[in-house]
């Protein structure tokens, strides 16, 4: 008998899943990779990597750790979960605002000496 597997799973794992492929989606992201390419690397159909980056739960864990291979040879996926990855690093710089605004009047005639 077939069983869904999201509805076998706690909400709290199945947060976890999801977590894991939005990390995955990011990861691929950051190092400019398509998502076709990835699945043609790892050896899974496009339609497969899509429900790895959604957190499909009822995937192998065969298939996530060679779609993470695909994305970033060497990377773990302890690596992965810390967010240590340099890509990743990287994308959080670029992603964070950087807004830089005019000072008021107030606060030039405050640094005036």
């Amino acid at each position: 008998m077939k069983v869904r597997q999201s509805a076998v799973l706690s909400t709290h794992l199945a947060q976890e899943v999801v977590h894991l492929g939005q990390l995955l989606a990011r990861l691929r992201h950051a190092r400019h990779v398509k998502q076709a390419d990835a699945a043609l690397r790892a050896g899974l159909s496009r339609n497969t990597a899509y429900r790895i980056e959604k957190g499909d739960p009822g995937l192998a864990i065969g298939q996530v750790l060679r779609y993470l291979e695909a994305i970033a040879p060497g990377t773990t996926l302890t690596s992965l979960l810390l967010e240590s990855d340099p890509a990743l690093v990287s994308l959080q710089a670029r992603e964070s605002t950087k807004r830089v605004r005019d000072l008021s009047a107030a606060e030039l005639d405050g640094l005036n000496f």
